[in-house]
């Protein structure tokens, strides 16, 4: 591996492999001993081996065959001595399905380090990507069920 940010980029790409494999252990091949996941929902993992022991399970079941696509690295950067930081985008397609659904694109944003000779994952952030138009009706769905009434289709 070199310090570079072309190796940067890959850790992605790595990651995807894994995940297109249903193999936790290979999507968190990269991160360090004491990373931490912080899902798109805001839940924290923390180690490689909590991201391995909840991801496994999640692959061989609601995640079954899911792959991930369209992966692309829109920033990487070298930030400091032994740090950088990449932004990663991608969608999640389900097992049966052909294109991601509007509400499963996400951008991932990767603080890693430089370690055992090789780029590490210290800290990833998963965020899914929504749409104003698509939050403000979620939000407003919401609304209605705190006022104890169902929403309507509209």
């Amino acid at each position: 591996m070199e310090f570079s940010v072309e190796a940067l980029s890959a850790v992605p790409a790595r990651m995807i492999e894994g995940w297109n494999r249903g193999d936790a252990a290979a999507f968190a091949a990269d991160f360090a001993e004491d990373a931490e996941l912080v899902d798109f929902d805001g839940t924290v993992h923390k180690g490689r081996d909590a991201v391995i022991a909840f991801q496994q399970p999640v692959f061989d079941t609601v995640l079954k065959g899911s792959r991930l696509v369209r992966g692309e690295v829109s920033f990487a950067r070298i930030v400091g001595p032994g740090w950088g930081v990449v932004h990663h985008r991608f969608g999640m397609v389900m097992a049966g399905e052909e294109e991601p659904l509007p509400s499963r694109h996400f951008l991932q944003l990767f603080a890693v380090i430089w370690q055992n000779d090789r780029w590490e994952v210290a800290t990833l952030q998963n965020s899914r990507l929504v749409s104003l138009e698509a939050a403000m009706a979620l939000d407003g769905q919401a609304a209605v069920r705190a006022a104890g009434q169902e929403p309507t289709a509209g």
